[in-house]
């Protein structure tokens, strides 16, 4: 999925100091902090095929910012890190919105490009004693990229380094423009209702408000070369959608302000049932489409009982929606008449009341 950027790292840490430590400082720039969705850390054990991954915590940091407004989270290690000691770990975050088309508006006929900035050397708060960099591109078309010695590029993927001995929050600018013509699709808003019957069922609808996020597009819309040019004209526009949903789905419906849609067929097996459909129209950069998906779940397949006494309702939290960014999500759950003392368990900081 070309709308997010995938960042992986991996570090060898070693304690200097005189005194052990319990964790390892994450630094970000504003840019990256302010598209960051997904912060993930873990230590390794073992080489090739023994090689395992232990999660760990990761968490942000409040102010005070580092220089040059640097924001930091802080990875929590298993164990306390002694003097002298190493430790490797391995990070992987994930950015929305980090690509910018330019041209900002282009032809049915033509490419999608984008600029893709980042830094050829990590931007650490710790003393960096050798490092590289690759960046890799969806498409071998690379229209230009900063050189920062030693740089080397073969087909999709950009060498940056190595680099020896880099003082705390080094910096090198880096600006990759490149072809990218994958599906640059945005929920700009999804709702979420699940209610819950007596009847032994959940009633699930998704409104959505989605929109193609890429380079505008501009001039006549022509639907006849759209047909018989498929593989040169609106390459980088959409017209498939997949939504994973639940096994045992049923009563599965598509609809959007005109009414039924047709275009959607839904698989199921006993781990998952997958829907594919298509907007009334393709989406080009700029478009915006609304419709709704609504199903019937079992409610056996949700709805537990605690050791209490309480039931509670176990359900994913997030867009069913395969390769899309959502901007905005708002969750419903509508519960039985008699309810008392609803609480709602969720792993990260969100908005909540109770209507």
């Amino acid at each position: 999925m070309e709308i997010l950027c995938f960042i992986e790292f991996s570090f060898q840490v070693e304690n200097l100091g005189t005194s052990p430590t319990s964790e390892v400082r994450l630094a970000f720039s504003p840019a990256e902090a302010e598209h960051l969705a997904v912060v993930k850390a873990a230590v390794t054990t073992g080489k090739r095929k023994k090689k395992t991954y232990v999660p760990l915590d990761v968490k942000p940091v409040g102010p005070p910012d580092g220089p040059n407004g640097t924001k930091f989270f802080s990875v929590t290690l298993l164990t306390p890190l002694g003097k002298g000691e190493t430790t490797t770990l391995e990070v992987l975050y994930i950015l929305t919105h980090s690509l910018e088309p330019f041209p900002v508006e282009i032809s049915q006929s033509e490419s999608q490009l984008v600029y893709f900035r980042d830094s050829a050397i990590l931007l650490s708060p710790y003393h960096v004693k050798q490092q590289t960099t690759f960046i890799k591109t969806p498409s071998s078309r690379v229209e230009s990229f900063t050189v920062v010695e030693p740089t080397k590029r073969a087909g999709t993927e950009l060498k940056y380094g190595p680099y020896d001995d880099h003082t705390p929050y080094s910096y090198s600018p880096v600006l990759v423009h490149f072809e990218n013509n994958n599906p640059f699709a945005v929920v700009e808003e999804l709702e979420r209702e699940i209610e819950i019957s007596h009847w032994g069922s959940i009633q699930v609808i998704e409104r959505y408000r989605l929109t193609h996020a890429g380079a505008r597009h501009k001039g006549v819309f022509s639907r006849v070369e759209y047909q018989t040019r498929s593989g040169a004209s609106g390459v980088s526009s959409f017209k498939h959608l997949l939504a994973k949903l639940p096994p045992r789905v049923h009563s599965v419906y598509y609809r959007d302000e005109i009414g039924n849609i047709s275009s959607s067929h839904l698989r199921k097996d006993f781990l998952k049932s997958e829907l594919e459909f298509e907007p009334r129209y393709p989406l080009f950069g700029g478009w915006k489409s609304t419709f709704l998906i609504g199903y019937g779940l079992p409610l056996q397949d949700f709805l537990f009982e605690s050791p209490d006494g309480k039931r509670y309702l176990n359900f994913t939290y997030g867009c069913p929606l395969s390769d899309t960014v959502v901007d905005k999500l708002i969750i419903k759950v509508v519960l039985p008449e008699g309810s008392k003392d609803p609480a709602a368990v969720i792993p990260f900081q969100v908005d909540q009341h109770l209507e």
